[in-house]
Order: structure tokens, then C-alpha cells, then sequence
């Protein structure tokens, strides 16, 4: 998943997500200029985090 539709799903704002990703707490893998975050990886940090 893209970063703005990490965004959309967890309802918070793309620079969120972006401090998420850097910090470690949501994996990502860097392709070409951006990132992409697993689906299955935002899922399963909603489900620790609420």
C-alpha cells in the first residue's frame, strides 16, 4: 500500500505514517522514490495499537 492510502485507512495524516515507517513501528520497503507498506502489516499494527 501506498503511504496516503495507509493514511486513508488508518485515519491519520500522511506525515504520521511517514514517522511510523522511520521510526520502525510500521515496516515498509522502499520502492523506486517511495514506500510501500504491507497490508497485512498496517493491519496487524491496528490491532496491536487499539
Amino acid at each position: 500500500m501506498t503511504v496516503a492510502e495507509v493514511a486513508t485507512v488508518m485515519r491519520v495524516s500522511k506525515m504520521t505514517v511517514y514517522r511510523l515507517v522511520h521510526s520502525g513501528d510500521l515496516p515498509a520497503i522502499w520502492v523506486g522514490r517511495s514506500f510501500r507498506v504491507p497490508e497485512q502489516a498496517v493491519h496487524e499494527y491496528l490491532k496491536k495499537t487499539c
